[in-house]
């Protein structure tokens, strides 16, 4: 029987181990937490009873993610929650626009720029199960669709706020683009800074931007569940400080990042070899708070109250400052925040007539300051009242998200800069093998990127495979 080692027990460590379990290899996983789930966990941070996601919360790629799709995740108590809009993005007017479910909804609310809007997003709905596997894979690879991918990255490829400007004639689309953008944790006018704009764009209207009931905790959950089940074992408060600590095996997945690669390796990766992955860019850093609340947060506008992602910032070009001051690592006087409000949508967050909110700004990347007060009157200016409803707060700067998550360097929640160089080389071509034989590296620093879908292990466990003489099934596209 082949074995594997994964080190780690995020999203993609432990899809990286059922993808191999599932081939018939014996896994170990070993996690340094008590906790398995690595950005996906769910924990009482404030007062008894209110469960907050101390990591990720949102999930338009989880429940898109052609991996994810092809495991029996509801089987092990996995369970999505889609609120009714999707996302919402007040408005200085009172007024708010957002992304509703279907196209035309959403069309409607951006008025005379619907049909700019419809244009640019309408083929990308409708190819999406090709288009999401395509994206969810490493940039250079033979796509599935090569005319719908040609397509999709010659918008894909340009600036956000050049294609904002340049497509949209009103502020309230070009504001909705650019908070859709600011997910890609760059600034505005780099390229490809528009990609995540058009795939959360899309994500919307084809599968949703759902969250897991019961909190992130039931997605690591649930792959635990499907790993143990096809023979897997875990392993927590295991922490590794060589690679040499580790039982002989087949294959060692390494759910880390490259700066921890290179201290796992030590002397055993030479000084020509090191260079890609000590020199691999961290993006900025996010400041992010948890509350606890008496009520649902007061939004001035009906969309917002209705929303389970609430986009704040009143423009593109505040957005664009925001993001330009976090990369030059400057405080942002008015930073973009994205914001979730998961127990407006399931009653297991909080105690009865309680709600929870959960908020991050991006930040320069290990600042120690408290944006708080920054952030909280951010979103006062969109929900008056707001402070009156908090009954408790929790607070992660960018250096305590690295002390709770050791692969958040400087709270850097995206696995490393995505500019378009690191998009390509992330950190290595070819991805996810390393200089040492046998050592795979899996984490979101590897194709295709951030956020919880479980590619990056198990495009990294396809490759391990590979190396052991066994094949992965391929992933179907419809």
């Amino acid at each position: 029987m082949k074995r594997a080692v994964v080190v780690g027990s995020g999203p993609n460590g432990l899809s990286a181990a059922v993808a191999l379990a599932r081939l018939g290899v014996h896994v170990t996983v070993l996690e340094a937490a008590d906790t398995i789930g690595g950005g996906a966990r769910t924990e009482e941070l404030t007062l008894p009873g209110f469960r907050h996601d101390t990591g990720s919360a949102v999930y338009p790629l989880g429940i898109a993610s052609p991996f994810f799709r092809s495991l029996p995740l509801g089987e092990h108590g996995l369970r999505w929650i889609e609120p009714e809009v999707p996302l919402a993005h007040p408005l200085e007017n009172g007024d708010a626009v957002g992304l509703l479910h279907t196209l035309n909804e959403t069309a409607a609310l951006l008025g005379p720029d619907g049909r700019a809007y419809r244009k640019l997003v309408q083929p990308l709905v409708q190819a999406w199960p090709a288009l999401v596997g395509d994206a969810l894979s490493p940039l250079l690879h033979w796509p599935a669709n090569p005319l719908l991918l040609a397509r999709f990255g010659l918008n894909a490829l340009r600036p956000a706020q050049q294609l904002a400007q340049s497509l949209f004639t009103t502020e309230r689309a070009r504001a909705l683009f650019a908070g859709l953008a600011g997910h890609s944790n760059v600034p505005l006018h780099f390229a490809a800074s528009s990609a995540s704009a058009l795939v959360l764009g899309a994500a919307a209207h084809a599968t949703g931007w759902p969250i897991a009931q019961g909190g992130a905790q039931a997605i690591a959950d649930a792959l635990a569940s499907v790993l143990r089940e096809a023979g897997g074992e875990i392993h927590t408060g295991v922490r590794v400080g060589s690679l040499r600590e580790l039982p002989q095996a087949d294959a060692t997945l390494l759910d880390v990042s490259p700066a921890q690669l290179l201290q796992l390796a030590g002397s055993d990766i030479p000084e020509d070899k090191r260079k890609p992955f000590a020199n691999f860019q961290r993006g900025p850093g996010i400041c992010k708070v948890d509350w606890a609340l008496s009520a649902p947060i007061p939004w001035t506008a009906d969309l917002c109250r209705r929303a389970g992602t609430v986009h704040v910032g009143a423009s593109l070009e505040e957005i664009a400052t925001s993001e330009q001051d976090a990369w030059d690592g400057r405080a942002s006087e008015r930073p973009y925040i994205l914001l979730a409000q998961q127990s407006l949508f399931d009653s297991s967050r909080a105690p009865a007539g309680q709600h929870t909110a959960w908020a991050y700004c991006h930040v320069p990347n290990d600042s120690a300051e408290d944006f708080t007060p920054r952030i909280e009157a951010q979103i006062e200016r969109y929900a008056p009242g707001f402070a009156a409803t908090v009954l408790a707060r929790r607070t992660h700067t960018a250096p305590q998200m690295q002390q709770w998550n050791a692969n958040l360097l400087g709270g850097d929640v995206s696995g490393g800069a995505m500019t378009l160089e690191q998009i390509v080389r992330r950190p290595t071509v070819p991805p996810y093998v390393t200089p040492l034989h046998g050592v795979y590296l899996c984490s979101s620093s590897t194709p295709p990127g951030g956020g919880v879908h479980g590619m990056c292990g198990y495009l990294a466990a396809a490759v391990a495979a590979k190396h052991m003489g066994l094949r992965l099934p391929p992933l179907a596209t419809n």
